[in-house]
């Protein structure tokens, strides 16, 4: 759940020492200000940056995509590794302490400039990997939204994907997710981590931090950044959906 930066404690007011504030000596009655707090994340928490893949190859349906474990498993498109590129610019100056990817190669061809420029390998996580579409697989999903397919309404409308037959309920997706977002944590106190992943499981992996409807994140853009920070048992939403380096780059 997102929680407010705790307020600053308040200084000494005491008569007896109205005349000092954090050693030094200011004129008796002085007037003093208060600046508003700024987020600062604490020493052993977790911030994980959350990269959606960048644009994959157009569905065609006389070629469906390959499965890997049921589901599609699309290479980027050229336009999604230019996204890839940019996405490494963007984050290739900061200290990165692990570079997580999911089993489809989407994830994997988006971390690969980041991974070449950080000299870091990247680690599978299953938990992170995109929602089952069940008998929407392969390419078809895309096909039924675009055609507005009765169900696809349904979807959006009810907020739900196991609206279409065979496809994983919001529970199973949030469970995992959250599972995987713990391992994580778990592995890099105090560092910042990037993980690349798809659209609905970053979706409820936001979904779940901020305690917001299921759908809330789910329009989340190709090679955007957001983030979450982590410690202990509490998570901050802290970014959403940042594409400033893909300036350019969206027609």
């Amino acid at each position: 759940m997102s929680d407010t930066p705790p307020a600053p404690e308040p200084r000494d007011t005491h008569p007896a020492r109205a005349g000092e504030v954090d050693g030094a000596t200011e004129p008796a009655g002085a007037r003093r200000t208060y600046r508003q707090v700024r987020f600062e994340r604490d020493a052993r928490a977790t911030e994980i940056l959350l990269v959606r893949h960048g644009e994959s190859a157009v569905a065609d349906l006389a070629h469906p995509f390959a499965l890997v474990d049921g589901r599609g498993d699309p290479e980027l498109s050229p336009e999604g590794r230019a996204q890839a590129e940019a996405v490494c610019a963007r984050l290739a100056r900061l200290e990165i302490a692990a570079i997580y990817v999911t089993p489809l190669r989407r994830t994997v061809e988006t971390a690969a400039p980041l991974a070449r420029a950080l000299k870091i390998d990247p680690v599978v996580e299953p938990g992170l990997v995109e929602v089952h579409m069940g008998e929407w697989e392969g390419g078809l999903y895309r096909e039924r939204i675009a055609t507005r397919d009765p169900l696809s309404v349904r979807i959006f409308s009810e907020q739900r994907w196991d609206v279409i037959p065979g496809a994983e309920s919001n529970e199973t997706l949030t469970a995992r997710t959250t599972a995987a977002i713990d391992r994580i944590a778990a592995a890099h106190p105090g560092s910042t981590v990037v993980a690349v992943s798809h659209a609905a499981a970053i979706a409820s992996v936001l979904a779940a931090t901020a305690a917001s409807r299921p759908f809330a994140f789910v329009s989340v853009d190709n090679a955007s950044i957001s983030s979450i920070v982590v410690d202990s048992d509490r998570q901050t939403l802290r970014r959403f959906n940042d594409t400033s380096h893909l300036d350019g780059q969206r027609a």
